[in-house]
């Protein structure tokens, strides 16, 4: 999931499929309540399931209404993106990734969705680069 609430469910960095959508599109669309779910990290801790940007969209903030994480609930319904972003960094992000998600925050365009194309997929280049989320340096990317 990024920030805002898009969620990407299924491919790993945007290129490689890992499962098809099923019918989650159909129900996330039509339900009164989409609910999605995921650990917060993967590989280790590595891997932030929180991203600024997904690097493939299955499923827009338009229908996503809860995520959730071991971490706690977010609950996205009537929100502004920037209230969105806070609550999902807030109550579903791993405490590792917090600060690097709010410093992406502040660093975005002011708008109604503040992002920072310069540094929106810094999280997959450095996973491709290092292997390690954590290692993101947003000094690198944001010239």
């Amino acid at each position: 999931a990024d920030i805002f609430g898009n969620i990407n469910s299924t491919h790993v960095s945007g290129t490689r499929m890992m499962n098809g959508i099923g019918g989650s599109g159909d129900f996330t669309r039509s339900a009164m309540l989409s609910i999605f779910t995921t650990p917060s990290t993967a590989k280790d801790g590595k891997i932030s399931a929180f991203v600024p940007m997904v690097s493939h969209l299955d499923h827009s903030e338009h229908s996503v209404k809860i995520i959730i994480s071991e971490y706690g609930v977010a609950d996205l319904r009537g929100k502004s993106p920037i209230e969105r972003a806070n609550c999902i960094i807030d109550n579903c992000v791993h405490p590792d990734y917090q600060p690097l998600l709010r410093e992406y925050l502040a660093m975005g365009v002011k708008g109604h969705t503040p992002q920072n194309l310069k540094c929106c997929f810094a999280f997959h280049e450095e996973l491709a680069a290092s292997g390690d989320m954590h290692n993101v340096d947003w000094s690198k990317y944001n010239k």
